[in-house]
């Protein structure tokens, strides 16, 4: 049995990562220790699950004191984007194995020292790229190794992040490059990593546009008569004639707003920690792009044309891949219950180069992510499968190259020029 200890009790390490090791995983590991800036982390924890009361808790600089008491042999990293790197290095340092949270890291430096401390420790990285494992992404996986569609020669993918999903993150830490890496990284990491493993190329240098067109205080949909930081939703004197706000709350509610883990009023005292989720998303300080496009070059000559938007009316993906042989096509409909119109289910669409059209309809399965959440966690916490004859658990290498895209994609959007991966990242990486 793995010993495994938590940094950051977040929602997703909570929801993903605690809950199935004590409920699900339980003869093969145990939760030894939790590590937190915040004690209220801690506390929402155990309430939601009373299986964890025995657990010792840590302070943001006990790292040591915990592995010294709680001897894990897995580190678990989940929180604040910016504090991965800390935790993964001091993992390493120790000898231990490390899962962590997308991104890996915010920047292609940190993914260099990651990479470098790897090489000197008996632990592992692995970084959780739960996009992998979607039903759907795993078929259009297996339709390419087939060689259904040949040589892969080109992927367009654009990405639609609706009002609800887009503005949160410029309602947190989200919004602060410091804090996330820009959106770019954050977020659109996820699309990178997928397409590096569909295709099985390394990207090797790309080009962008990027833009901040919905928020900030410049934006159209400002309702403030003139850019002013300091507001919240909880407490906005203009909040009705926000579109953003007034599409998802209504005006006769009481005001709350989602924490990571609980549904807190904004006047509480049991928020947590210098943490507020309803920043106003119209703030000064918000400088990081919210529309991207961008096209990525890779080692074996695939073409990656790429765009993502975080102002949409729904949230999805339209997807092609293009082969020597043949067109893969889907479309994803996310989050149903905020799509205010009627959307067809999802399949997959082979167009052979020279026939007539297949239509592949997908076994859908329960779960968070399309269905990839649990098949994760199993070869999280029992192994990989064995059976699988492809490999799909992420390793350092695939983490750096996601976050290498991205801030490739920020950088030449910010300085209007191609930027070279191994120039981010000092080197060409082996494949995890």
């Amino acid at each position: 049995m793995r010993k495994y200890a938590v940094c950051g009790v977040s929602k997703r390490a909570i929801g993903m990562f605690i809950q199935p090791l004590i409920e699900n995983f339980s003869e093969a590991g145990q939760l030894v220790g939790l590590l937190d800036t915040d004690a209220k982390r801690f506390s929402v924890c155990k309430e939601q699950y009373p299986q964890t009361a025995g657990v010792p808790e840590y302070r943001e600089d006990q790292f040591d004191k915990m592995v010294t008491e709680a001897r894990p042999d897995v580190v678990i990293v989940t929180g604040r984007d910016d504090t991965h790197v800390h935790y993964i290095l001091k993992a390493l340092a120790h000898g231990l194995d490390v899962i962590t949270e997308k991104p890996m890291a915010t920047t292609a430096e940190d993914c260099r020292r990651i990479m470098d401390a790897e090489k000197t420790s008996k632990g592992k990285v692995t970084v959780t790229f739960n996009y992998r494992y979607s039903p759907y992404h795993t078929k259009i996986k297996e339709l390419i190794l087939s060689g259904k569609i040949g040589r892969v020669t080109s992927v367009d993918l654009n990405w639609y992040i609706d009002t609800y999903h887009g503005s949160s993150y410029f309602q947190r830490w989200n919004r602060l490059r410091e804090f996330s890496g820009g959106l770019s990284i954050h977020k659109s990491s996820h699309h990178f990593d997928l397409v590096n493993w569909w295709v099985d190329q390394k990207p090797v240098e790309v080009f962008a546009f990027g833009a901040l067109n919905y928020y900030g205080a410049d934006s159209v949909l400002n309702p403030k008569s003139k850019p002013e930081d300091g507001y919240y939703c909880g407490t906005c004197t203009v909040r009705n004639r926000c579109s953003y706000y007034t599409r998802w709350n209504a005006r006769s509610k009481n005001v709350t707003v989602k924490d990571d883990h609980i549904d807190l009023n904004t006047k509480s005292t049991e928020a947590y920690t210098n943490y507020r989720p309803d920043q106003c998303v119209f703030d000064k300080e918000i400088q990081i792009e919210d529309t991207y496009t961008a096209t990525v070059k890779y080692d074996k000559g695939a073409l990656l044309s790429y765009s993502i938007n975080f102002s949409l009316p729904y949230e999805g993906y339209r997807l092609a891949i293009n082969g020597t042989k043949g067109r893969i096509e889907t479309t994803e409909y996310h989050e149903p219950s905020r799509i205010p119109f009627p959307f067809p289910e999802q399949t997959i669409d082979f167009y052979p180069l020279f026939g007539s059209k297949e239509t592949i309809h997908v076994v859908k399965r329960e779960g968070g992510h399309g269905g990839g959440d649990p098949v994760l966690q199993e070869d999280l916490f029992l192994g990989v499968d064995e059976t699988r004859p492809y490999p799909i658990l992420s390793g350092s290498s695939d983490g750096a190259y996601a976050i290498a895209t991205g801030e490739a994609v920020w950088k030449s959007a910010k300085e209007n020029r191609p930027i070279q991966i191994e120039q981010l990242l000092g080197q060409t990486l082996p494949t995890s």
